[in-house]
């Protein structure tokens, strides 16, 4: 099957020798740390759509794997709740040791995925799945689900137009967020640039809170993914 998808912020594992970051459990299992529903909704989708999945289980205050490594929200050192003490004055060999063992790893593993895909001349269809903090700096989210892209909207467009005829659905059209260059990494670097069809979904994280929930998402996009990648040649 065509589709491949990635959930860059899967998981909140820190390593071992990072500590809490200074950070107590609640901070560490909450919004701050990861796309809270993601994995078990990208794993449901992957099993329904017959599709390869690339997770990242570290959470994306160790470094975040959807971030070029330029950017300041690379390695955050605050967040919605305040400082990340264990992030703090990290001296360029502190940054390498992450970059090496959490960011290059996750990459690499898409990069020779993709490879490999287009040596045997496999269509490839990039899924990149998000979810988001119903309520965001004391500011309530009204949609329930956004359909991301940036420069190439030729499979969000359709998908946008899918989802939107559920009268019950607020969806977003690059909302709660957006993708650029600035921000964003995995679907400018393995989309955009590659000229693969591409989408990002961020689905508000009070939907995906239990597995119903989960498998409601799944079933949806499991139908209206593959309607909208017809709308076109992938």
């Amino acid at each position: 099957m065509p589709y491949f998808i990635l959930c860059d912020h899967a998981g909140c594992r820190l390593p071992n020798a990072l500590g809490t970051l200074g950070l107590s459990p609640e901070e560490r299992r909450s919004h701050i740390a990861w796309d809270i529903g993601v994995e078990q909704l990208a794993r449901l989708l992957a099993l329904r759509l017959g599709a390869s999945l690339v997770l990242q289980t570290y959470s994306r205050l160790v470094i975040d794997c959807n971030r070029p490594l330029c950017s300041a929200e690379s390695i955050v050192v605050r967040t919605e709740f305040g400082p990340v003490p264990g992030n703090e004055g990290l001296d360029a060999a502190a940054i390498e040791r992450r970059v090496r063992g959490v960011f290059r790893p996750y990459h690499e593993r898409i990069e020779h995925e993709l490879a490999s895909r287009e040596q045997a001349r496999q269509p490839t269809i990039v899924v990149a799945l998000h979810s988001f903090t119903p309520v965001f700096m004391g500011e309530t989210r009204r949609v329930h689900a956004g359909v991301l892209y940036n420069r190439d909207p030729r499979l969000a467009r359709p998908l946008l137009e899918a989802l939107r005829r559920d009268p019950q659905l607020q969806i977003g059209d690059n909302e709660p967020y957006s993708v650029s260059d600035a921000t964003d990494y995995s679907l400018v670097q393995y989309g955009e640039l590659r000229g693969l069809p591409h989408v990002e979904v961020e689905i508000r994280q009070d939907l995906l809170s239990d597995p119903q929930g989960q498998v409601h998402w799944a079933e949806r996009l499991a139908t209206l993914l593959p309607e909208a990648a017809a709308r076109f040649d992938c």
